[in-house]
């Protein structure tokens, strides 16, 4: 079972990342730009699983680079991958973590960092 620090960890071994924190959570940024944050239901998100069980433990948002980079992520990922309303039209998913392999945990925060840095820093990360 993974955790937000285990998490964080995987974030920071990337280029230009600084955690911090938005809306009273923490986040993590690449070159200014937020590409993961702990992301607990509000009570209006727990009203509309309505008689479902919403997942529980920890869990991130992280954005991806479109809604068909969403759509792939969920479908590849239907264990620990999810979305809900609030997130409707927004290239971002939901992972609940410690339900989450730690392979792909790490790839869906690089597909973040990738999504949200900067070309430079993007170029100098790919071959």
């Amino acid at each position: 079972m993974l955790t937000i620090d285990e998490a964080s960890g995987l974030a920071h071994q990337l280029d230009e990342v600084t955690e911090g924190s938005r809306h009273g959570n923490r986040t993590w940024y690449v070159a200014g730009r937020a590409f993961m944050w702990e992301r607990p239901f509000t009570k209006a998100d727990l009203k509309r699983f309505g008689d479902q069980k919403p997942p529980t433990g920890p869990i991130l948002a992280l954005c991806v680079e479109d809604l068909d980079d969403k759509k792939a992520a969920l479908a590849a990922h239907p264990r620990s991958f999810f979305t809900i309303a609030h997130f409707d039209g927004y290239a971002a998913v939901l992972v609940q973590v410690d339900v989450a392999t730690k392979r792909e945990l790490k790839e869906a925060i690089l597909d973040a960092w990738l999504a949200s840095a900067p070309p430079r820093l993007v170029r100098g990360f790919l071959p």
